[in-house]
């Protein structure tokens, strides 16, 4: 019975490593280790143990780092026919067609496209195309896996809709199936607006 929480802990450390996410492979690693922590004592293997205690400590070292380490966010327009954005975009196809369709993005002629910076680095990118005078349609809200924490959107959605409002709109909305991006979506603040779906995809709609 109790090689099963061995079997347990390996399982969640390896997982941990899956993740793309630096904070998110802190905090799955720190379950993994402290299940080792247990294992260790249960079987009386102490430098099992001890090993692991040190991994809890270093896991949380890094995790209060992480939380006490202003971050910050700026909103950087985009040029058109810009050289950066199509390696951006390159360099990200294959996570971009998991959740949106490029084929159908015109984001050279899109009225608003811009990077999102984190601490500098160009974190994630944003069009927008005008669906009427106060609403924008969202054609593209794309985070790098290494920045994917909500805190890009939370920004985005909360912090910065003066953005938005100063240029005319106060309502977005966008279309998806991909229930990840439905699940990002509805922790922004979105809400499904089922009036406006499509034939192949779900309307999600925000009032700012």
């Amino acid at each position: 019975m109790l090689e099963y929480i061995g079997y347990l802990a390996s399982v969640i450390v390896l997982v941990s490593l899956l993740m793309s996410s630096v904070k998110k492979l802190r905090w799955i690693n720190l379950f993994g280790s402290l299940t080792f922590v247990i294992y260790g004592l249960l079987i009386k293997a102490y430098p099992i143990a001890i090993l692991n205690i040190g991994t809890v400590g270093i896991n949380i070292y890094y995790l209060i780092k992480m939380t006490n380490t202003k971050t910050y966010f700026k909103i950087l327009e985009i040029d058109k026919n810009s050289k950066y954005l199509e390696h951006f975009l390159l360099l990200n196809k294959d996570d971009l067609k998991n959740y949106f369709d490029m084929k159908e993005i015109d984001v050279d002629n899109a009225e608003v496209k811009f990077y999102i910076l984190r601490d500098i680095v160009p974190a994630g990118v944003f069009v927008g195309a005008k669906k009427d005078n106060h609403t924008l349609e969202i054609v593209l809200d794309y985070v790098s896996p290494a920045y994917r924490d909500f805190s890009i959107g939370k920004y985005l959605y909360s912090q910065e809709k003066q953005f938005f409002l100063d240029k005319g709109y106060d309502t977005m909305i966008t279309y998806t199936t991909n229930p990840v991006h439905m699940s990002y979506l509805k922790k922004m603040g979105f809400e499904r607006f089922p009036e406006q779906d499509q034939e192949d995809s779900f309307c999600y709609k925000i009032t700012l």
